[in-house]
């Protein structure tokens, strides 16, 4: 991701689960600078977002991150950051933990 795509998924990663208008990613996402010189200037990363599969689109022009696909493969579970820890640090093997920084991962591969 390049450095607006990496800003416009973090603002919308503070959203979640709600879309958000492209209106208010423009105006909040940036600089007052970059908002008042081109008040739609993330609207060809946006298009180039959704085209990868990293954002959804609705027909009101609002945007949020498409949800992480569900693995029953790896039988995988979503842990806090802190009963991660505690579970590592108990000794025992824990492969099956989906954490915040992989969730990054994930989005930083599409």
């Amino acid at each position: 991701m390049n450095a607006a795509e990496r800003e416009i998924y973090h603002y919308l990663k503070s959203r979640r689960p709600k879309s958000v208008p492209a209106r208010d990613i423009n105006r909040h996402v940036g600089s007052k600078r970059k908002f008042r010189y081109n008040p739609e200037w993330a609207k060809v990363t946006l298009l180039g977002m959704v085209e990868r599969g990293i954002l959804e689109a609705d027909a009101e022009d609002s945007y949020r991150l498409k949800p992480i696909p569900p693995r029953d493969s790896q039988g995988k579970r979503w842990a806090s950051p802190a009963i991660a820890e505690m579970l590592k640090a108990s000794g025992k093997t824990f492969d099956n933990l989906i954490t915040p920084e992989d969730e990054d991962e994930y989005y930083d591969n599409l």
